[in-house]
C-alpha cells in the first residue's frame, strides 16, 4: 500500500459532528469500460454463454442497469459519472465506434463523463460523432481544443450541476500525454493536470459553488499529485490505470477511498467488473464530512435486465461470423493481465512479440517490440477464437518495419521502462532481444544487459551498430513516447494486421504452449 494512503479506519471518519444542514450524496461510478458491454470471465476474457449460464461471470451492460438501479433506489441523492475510456477494447468498438457507448450511456442515465485517452484513438472525428450522439456533459479541463474544429464549443472544462437544491461542481480532467497515447491531431494541446483544475476550481468557487468532484481519467498516482497539490477538490473519481481500490478485497490498491488530505480519490477497477458506490456527507458550508462506502462487484447476483440482453444480441449479429471463428489451440492460458504485462515478461507479450519477429524476419529483422498497452486481455487454454485474438489486439494495428541504432533500441527500452510505477502501456516485450530491468533506478536508467541473437548465441547489443526492428505502427508513429522512432530510416508502417499476424502464427504453431524464457529480468 502507497505510504500516502490514509487507512480505512481514518477514511471513515473525516468528521464526527454533524450540521444541520449536512447534504447525503451518493457517487456511483465507472471507468475504463472498454466496450466489454457483454459478460466478462473471472479472467477478464470473453465469456462464453455457457459459462454466463452457469453462473461464473462477471459484468456487463445488462448487469449495471440492474445494479444502477438498485444503487439509486437505496441513495438519498445520487449521481453516475463515467472516469473515461468508454471506447475500444472489443469488436463492439471496432463495428460500431462510439455508437453504442452512446446508446448504453443514454439509457443508463449518466451525469456526465470525462474524456479518456481511448476516446482519441480515431481522431477527433469519431469523439465528435459520440459527443453530438450522448444527452449528457463531457468534460476535460486540461486541453486547449479552441484550434480543433470538430471538437470546439463540444466539450466543457466544467460544469454546475444541481441536486437537490445544492450546486456541485464537476471538472474533467484526461492524460497529460495523450497526444503519445492516442490520435488527438495536432489542434489539441493538453496542459498539466494540477494547474488546469485548480483554474476551474477558483472558477467554480467564485461563483459560490462549494462542492467540487473531478473526474479524472489520469491514474491514480496523478490524482494523488491533484489532490496534494490543489485546494477545494472534495472527491477524485478516477480511471485509466485500472486501480481496484478497496476495504475489503484482498490484493486491493489502497482503500476505498484513498484520502489525501481533504480530498478522497475512489476508482473501480475496469471492464464493468464493479460500479463504485461512494456515499459523501456534506455540511452546510460545503466541507466534506465523510467519505464512505465500496465498489460493488457485479456478479452473478446482480440479475441481467432482458431487454438489454436482447438488444446486445441484435447487435452482435454482425459480429458473430468473425468472432466466432475458431483459429487456433492455445495449451494453456495466454496471461495477458496489464498488471503482468506493463511489469514484466509475459507469455501474451512473448507470442505477440515472437509472432511479429517470425513475420519479417526473411526482411533481415532481428529485434521485435511491442507495447504492452496494446495489450488487452488474457486467452483461456482451449479453442482460440478470432474474437478473442481481436480482444486482445483490439487497435487494428498494422507491422511496421525500420531500422535503428543499438544505442535508439536501448534508448527506447529505457522509455519503456520509464513509467512502471504507473503501470503505463509503454513498458517493452520483446523477441530477438534480452534486457534487465531495475525499476527502482532512476528513470532513464533502469535498463541494463541488452543482449541480441548473434550466431546462435546472445551478444552484448552494440549501441554504433544498426539492426533491422519490427513493432506496431503506432508505436513507429511515436505513440507511448517512443518519439524517435518517427525519423527512423527505411520505415514502412504498412504491414498486416497485427491481429491476423498473431491469429496466423497461433495457428502454425498449434497447440500453442504459452511460456515465458526469461527475455526480460526484473531486479
Amino acid at each position: 500500500m502507497l505510504a500516502r494512503f490514509m487507512t480505512g479506519a481514518a477514511v471513515l471518519a473525516l468528521s464526527t459532528t454533524a450540521a444541520y444542514a449536512d447534504f447525503n450524496l451518493t457517487i456511483l461510478h465507472t471507468n475504463d469500460f472498454h466496450a466489454r458491454y457483454e459478460p466478462i470471465s473471472s479472467s477478464d476474457s470473453t465469456c462464453s454463454a455457457s459459462a454466463n449460464a452457469e453462473g461464473s461471470c462477471f459484468g456487463g451492460t445488462a448487469r449495471l442497469v440492474n445494479a444502477v438501479a438498485d444503487a439509486r433506489a437505496r441513495a438519498e441523492n445520487s449521481i453516475l459519472v463515467d472516469g473515461g475510456d468508454q471506447f475500444q477494447g472489443t469488436l463492439f468498438y471496432t463495428y460500431y465506434k462510439g455508437a453504442m457507448a452512446a446508446e448504453f450511456m443514454n439509457q443508463l442515465g449518466y451525469t456526465a463523463m470525462t474524456v479518456g485517452n481511448h476516446e482519441f484513438d480515431d481522431g477527433p472525428e469519431e469523439l465528435a460523432k459520440f459527443i453530438a450522439e450522448i444527452n449528457f456533459p463531457i468534460l476535460m479541463s486540461n486541453a486547449d481544443i479552441s484550434q480543433e474544429p470538430q471538437l470546439a464549443d463540444k466539450i466543457q472544462k466544467s460544469i454546475v450541476i444541481e441536486v437537490a437544491g445544492e450546486k456541485i461542481g464537476l471538472i474533467g480532467l484526461t492524460p497529460h500525454d495523450t497526444d503519445e497515447l492516442a490520435s488527438p491531431g495536432p489542434n489539441v494541446i493538453f496542459t498539466d493536470p494540477a494547474e488546469s483544475v485548480q483554474a476551474q476550481v477558483d472558477l467554480l468557487t467564485a461563483d459560490g459553488v462549494n462542492k467540487i468532484i473531478v473526474l479524472s481519467h489520469s491514474g491514480l498516482n496523478v490524482d494523488m499529485d491533484v489532490a496534494a497539490n490543489t485546494t477545494g477538490v472534495d472527491v477524485i473519481v478516477g480511471g485509466h490505470d485500472n486501480s481496484l481500490l478497496s476495504n475489503t478485497i484482498e490484493g486491493a490498491k489502497g482503500p476505498y477511498p484513498v484520502m489525501v488530505g481533504d480530498t478522497a480519490i475512489v476508482q473501480a477497477y475496469a471492464y464493468g467488473k464493479f460500479l463504485g458506490e461512494l456515499n459523501v456527507v456534506f455540511d452546510d458550508a460545503g466541507k466534506l464530512v465523510s467519505a464512505t462506502g465500496e465498489p460493488l462487484l457485479i456478479d452473478n447476483a446482480v440479475p441481467e435486465d432482458e431487454a438489454v440482453v436482447a438488444r446486445i444480441a441484435e447487435l452482435a449479429i454482425p459480429l458473430d461470423e468473425i468472432r466466432n471463428e475458431v483459429v487456433a489451440t492455445s495449451g494453456g492460458q495466454l496471461v495477458g493481465d496489464r498488471n503482468v504485462c506493463r511489469l514484466q515478461e509475459c507469455s501474451m507479450g512473448n507470442l505477440i512479440a515472437d509472432a511479429q519477429l517470425a513475420r519479417v524476419a526473411g526482411q533481415g529483422v532481428t529485434i521485435s517490440l511491442a507495447n504492452s498497452g496494446g495489450i488487452r486481455a488474457d486467452i483461456d487454454e482451449g479453442e482460440v477464437t478470432m474474437g478473442e485474438v481481436l480482444t486482445v489486439l483490439p487497435f487494428q494495428n498494422t507491422l511496421a518495419t525500420f531500422t535503428v541504432s543499438g544505442q535508439g533500441v536501448i534508448d527506447a527500452l529505457e522509455n519503456g521502462a520509464s513509467q512502471m510505477e504507473d503501470v503505463a502501456g509503454r513498458f517493452l516485450q520483446v523477441a530477438g532481444l534480452k534486457y534487465t530491468v531495475d525499476p527502482a533506478a532512476p528513470a532513464g536508467s533502469r535498463i541494463s544487459d541488452v543482449m541480441v541473437q548473434a550466431d546462435g548465441g546472445w551478444v552484448p547489443i552494440d549501441p554504433a551498430a544498426t539492426y533491422g526492428a519490427v513493432t506496431n505502427n503506432y508505436v513507429r508513429n511515436g505513440g507511448d513516447g517512443f518519439a524517435a522512432f518517427v525519423t527512423a530510416e527505411n520505415a514502412y508502417d504498412f504491414g498486416p494486421d497485427l491481429a491476423d499476424v498473431v491469429a496466423e502464427y497461433l495457428a502454425e504453431n498449434g497447440p500453442y504452449a504459452p511460456y515465458t524464457d526469461g527475455r526480460i529480468t526484473v531486479k
